[in-house]
Formats: structure tokens, sequence, C-alpha cells
């Protein structure tokens, strides 16, 4: 299948045109943080993803002496084990909606209520060892740029991590109830918020472009079975989006209900969507990433 222009979600097999992207924010048009049961929903994708995380940052060797910025830090899973298990030295979890991460603050969680599309606004975070985002970027206009003013957050010899979510369609399946119900949902997110998959694969090139090196990426597609925490997840996120799924002739109140039971019966066999990590390091010559000589 051939990739979707940059800045459009990918389009699977069967699904609608290319829509155009949206202007609304992750946290206002969608997903409000107050709303009941949002962080339950947050939290079982973490309990699925959380493991992926932990293995790649150990991999790279975070621990003490480390000092890491946890970028869109919802719930506070991550930043919670970097300060806790990890034992670096100090964490600093960003996010717009601080409620869940408030109460985890202590001496190595410290908690950052800021914006990332203006973190260069935040002359006093300082820089980093490590900076991690996980399903932040897909959502964020500009995304390119806001890699480069990560990557200079880095210290020399520090690592940027940045993981989205990544589809994998059945190309013989695009007119089932779980794919038509997918594909609606990618596309209210695109013209809701802006939110784009297909460029979640040039993440690789967006590091190297940001004067990183070390670039690799992965890709990790956990279990989607009835019961599981994934399965919950995403039927609570179809079922919060409902009224978004329904509206425009985006899909029809049948094929929703039908989706959502697919989801809670035994006869459930998909490759879900899965999560694609991506990182890289700063030069430990002390080179800037984003700017001459830090290529």
């Amino acid at each position: 299948m051939a990739p979707a222009p940059e800045g459009h979600p990918e389009q699977a097999p069967g699904a609608p045109s290319t829509p155009r992207p949206g202007a609304g924010r992750y946290g206002e048009a969608l997903f409000r943080p107050e709303q009941p049961g949002e962080g339950d929903r947050i939290d079982h994708a973490a309990l699925v993803y959380d493991p992926f995380t932990r293995q790649r940052l150990r991999s790279l060797g975070v621990g003490p002496g480390w000092r890491c910025l946890e970028v869109g830090a919802g719930t506070g899973t991550v930043a919670r084990w970097l300060a806790e298990e990890a034992g670096a030295d100090e964490v600093v979890a960003l996010d717009r909606d601080t409620s869940r991460l408030d109460p985890l603050a202590g001496p190595r969680l410290r908690v950052r209520a800021a914006d990332l599309t203006r973190i260069a606004d935040e002359p006093d975070l300082g820089t980093f060892d490590l900076v991690h985002a996980r399903f932040v970027l897909m959502h964020l206009p500009e995304r390119r740029a806001l890699v480069t003013r990560l990557a200079q957050r880095l210290n020399p010899g520090g690592f940027l991590v940045l993981s989205d979510a990544a589809d994998v369609p059945d190309p013989a399946d695009p007119h089932s109830a779980y794919r038509r119900t997918l594909n609606a949902m990618w596309r209210a997110l695109a013209e809701t918020i802006g939110t784009d998959i297909a460029a979640v694969r040039s993440h690789p090139h967006a590091l190297r472009a940001a004067g990183l090196t070390g670039v690799a990426a992965e890709l990790v597609c956990p279990p989607l079975t009835p019961g599981a925490s994934l399965t919950a997840f995403w039927s609570e996120t179809w079922q919060r989006m409902r009224p978004d799924l329904l509206a425009a002739g985006r899909l029809e109140p049948a094929v929703l209900d039908e989706a959502l039971a697919y989801l809670a019966s035994a006869d459930l066999a998909e490759l879900g969507p899965g999560m694609l990590t991506a990182w890289g390091r700063r030069p430990a010559d002390g080179a800037e990433p984003g700017r001459p000589g830090g290529a």
C-alpha cells in the first residue's frame, strides 16, 4: 500500500478519501480529561504499552544519574516508573492537564503544566538525558519542528524516544464492521484534531534530520483478545467517540454496534493497531541538534 501524503491519516483499503486535517486539540475537542472514566481509558493502554516502553528505555541505559523529561505524561505511569524503579535522579512530567500527575509529585518527580507546542517558551526546563513522548506527536501539527525542539532539549549523549500509533490493516478485509469503525475513527481524529498516523512512519527520518545519531525504530502490535486491556481501551475509545464516529456520515450506528459487539466476543481475531517507537541520540561532542554542526 502506498504511503498517504504527509499531513493526512493513513488510508486503508476501503477507507474514505483523505480528509482535511482538523484544528482542534486533544483534551479539548476530544478526550477531555475531566470526563468520567478518561483516566481509566488511558490506563488500559498504559497497562499494555508500558512494558514495551520500559524495555526500550532500559536498553538505552536509563537509570541513576539521568535527568528525564516525560512529555504528555498523562496519568504518569512512565514518569513514576522512571523516578521510582529506574532510579533517575530527576523526572519532569509535562502535560497541559496535570490533575492526575500532581498527586505523584515528589523529591525526584516534578510536575510541570505546559504546552508542548510552546516548549520554546519554557527556557527554565533545562536539558535532559532522556526526552520521551508517547502517543503525543501524532495529534499535533508541525511535528517535524517539534521533534527538532525536543532534540534541542537533550544533553550531549542524551536520547529522544518517540512512540505513536501505527495501523496494520488487512487488505483482504476492508469492509468488516471492525475495519470500517477503525477507519472512521482515524478519519474523525484527523478531521477533528488533526491526528496523522501516516506521518508516524517518518519519525526515524525526523530524528535524523534533527541531528540525532544511532537512529532506529521498532513496531510492536500487542494481542487484541477478548477481555484484554487493549481491547477495553479500543472499546472505550469508540464508545467515547460515538457522536464523532456517527457524524458527517462517517459510520452507521449499526456498524459501530456490530464492531463493539465483535470486540467483546470470543470470535475476535484481529491484528490491532500497534505502537511504533523511534529513538536517536544527540552526538556526545556537544553539537546542538537542529543547528549547524548537529547533523
